[in-house]
């Protein structure tokens, strides 16, 4: 087992300054670079096919720019170049968030009919004020063309969640500066705006949000990948969601391994859903917690039909909405029963609120095997801190875990942290030392629990005062709120301990093999032998290899 150092890294953050970065809202913003000066940029869409262009918006107090485009895959290949285009500063609306920022086109430019599906990275330079580079870093999807895709993976990029998370501007739907004081996440977020930092481009050193620290007892929580995120002028949610924390690192793994992988946004999926068609193995990676309801129609639809499709994710939690085209995201959250439209005369089957809301009827467990609000967070905060770091395996003898040597009660993936920061999970109970659903948990027919973890929705510890609690017992009081109707202390007691799992179940001609934890990545990223034979295990058995 990997031996953790027993203190938490240092950022030259005074305490202050840390108390800041987990409690204060930060954003980026234009004009925030101040007199050093800065460029800005975002595309019209997210994905595009051979053939279409790409428009991009850029907004710089520089007067010209030049751009490179790399192909971001098993190895990095520079697709296109070219210098000396105009640029000028842009007007920006203060709730640009919310509306988007309107900015002029400034340059567009036609994918290449040998540009290969796949996510391709932008850099746009330009000379800063003081005469040294500025930079700004965007991303765009190659999706595939359509036709029979014998022998490839469609990996579907979560971009709803990209969404949700994007600081820049002010809002997303978790903090924000819209409401009348100017303090309120926002239910509805804008794509016309550029990518915050730290979504695209991340370096080695960046912490991800699982703890990586032996907490001593009695220690207050800590949370490094915030503290970092404030000493280096990165957003606060790059470890939360994104490319580079997350997407990436399965797409870049699965190409090294040989594998024939294109790429989607869900967007695709939502609008046009027939791009699954002619795939045995369509997959979802990372911290992929946004859906509407077309999307997941979509995925059960292709599963019934007789598709594959392998979740290597965690919190499939809200269901959201999309609007002017796809250019608006809608998701209320928690205030969904007291302001979403939808409860007021409208379909509320399309509430914007969580997928186990029973008004909604639609747990998330039907589609994936498993529900957000029975899992939630694991190995971050005082969640659960010095909890296992791996999947606790309870059924060795499963395919997905053969050749690995693994026993019953070994942790999969403990030394590369695959387990967390939040996770899915269904209530269950021990029969002959192994899990089972219960009869009342929802969990698809022919459901198997391959292995279990602990997980928490409060931050609980009789030593830790509560004021110095990040999280809390809010996510928890919800759950309570929404699944039996009212936050009490005696709902809340019936949530506040929760589980990950990873499940396999048949669903009409198809199946679903679904490893509920965000950080399934980590071990792809950090070479654990185990967890990529397990991986390969699910891709070669989806594709007809074994």
């Amino acid at each position: 087992m990997t031996q953790l150092p027993t203190e938490f890294p240092d950022f030259g953050l005074t305490p202050h300054q840390r108390r800041q970065a987990v409690r204060g809202h930060y954003w980026e913003w234009p004009g925030m670079d101040g007199e050093r000066g800065e460029i800005w940029c975002y595309s019209d869409r997210f994905s595009y096919r051979r053939g279409e262009t790409v428009v991009l918006h850029v907004c710089s107090t520089a007067s010209s720019f030049s751009v490179a485009i790399v192909r971001d895959g098993g190895t990095e290949t520079k697709m296109f170049e070219t210098a000396g285009i105009a640029a000028r500063w842009q007007d920006t609306p203060d709730q640009c968030s919310v509306l988007g920022c309107g900015w002029d086109a400034s340059f567009e430019f036609r994918v290449g009919d040998e540009w290969p599906s796949g996510a391709y990275r932008v850099t746009l330079t330009a000379e800063g004020r003081d005469g040294q580079p500025i930079r700004c870093q965007h991303l765009f999807i190659v999706s595939p063309q359509p036709g029979k895709k014998r022998g490839r993976v469609l990996q579907v990029a979560a971009t709803g969640t990209w969404l949700a998370y994007n600081t820049w501007g002010g809002s997303n739907h978790y903090e924000g500066i819209t409401g009348p004081n100017r303090d309120q996440y926002a239910p509805i977020v804008s794509t016309q705006r550029p990518w915050c930092r730290g979504f695209v481009v991340l370096p080695k050193e960046a912490p991800r949000v699982p703890l990586e620290v032996a907490v001593p007892p009695r220690t207050a929580p800590r949370y490094p990948h915030m503290e970092w995120a404030f000493a280096t002028g990165h957003s606060k949610k790059y470890a939360s969601s994104g490319w580079a924390s997350y997407d990436s690192h399965f797409f870049r793994f699965a190409e090294r391994a040989g594998y024939a992988v294109d790429l989607a946004s869900q967007h695709e999926l939502h609008f046009s859903p027939e791009i699954l068609d002619g795939y045995d193995c369509v997959v979802f990676v990372g911290h992929d917690e946004y859906w509407t309801l077309e999307m997941r129609d979509a995925v059960d639809a292709y599963v019934e039909r007789g598709g594959n499709a392998a979740r290597f994710a965690g919190n499939f939690m809200w269901q959201t909405r999309l609007e002017d085209e796809g250019r608006r995201q809608v998701c209320y959250k928690y205030r969904a029963r007291a302001e979403d439209p939808a409860y007021r005369g409208g379909d509320v089957t399309r509430a914007t609120n969580s997928w186990e809301a029973p008004e909604i009827g639609r747990p998330g467990a039907m589609t994936f095997g498993l529900n957000a609000t029975r899992g939630l967070y694991a190995g971050w905060g005082g969640c659960a801190p010095r909890g296992v770091r791996g999947f606790p395996v309870y059924r060795p003898e499963h395919w997905a875990f053969a050749g690995t040597g693994i026993y019953y009660g070994d942790l999969l993936g403990a030394d590369s942290h695959v387990y967390g920061y939040e996770v899915d999970g269904l209530d269950f109970e021990i029969r002959g030392g192994l899990p089972y659903p219960t009869p009342d948990s929802g969990a698809p027919d022919g459901l198997q629990i391959l292995a279990v973890g602990m997980a928490a929705q409060v931050e609980e510890s009789a030593d830790i005062a509560f004021e110095d609690r990040f999280l809390g017992d809010a996510d928890g009081r919800f759950s309570a709120e929404t699944l039996f109707g009212e936050a009490s202390d005696a709902n809340l007691d019936k949530v506040k301990r929760a589980n990950g799992m990873i499940v396999n179940f048949p669903r009409g001609k198809g199946e679903v093999f679904h490893a509920g934890s965000c950080e399934w990545v980590a071990g792809l990223l950090r070479q654990d032998a185990m967890v990529e034979h397990v991986t390969k295990n699910v891709l070669d058995r989806y594709l007809g290899k074994t």
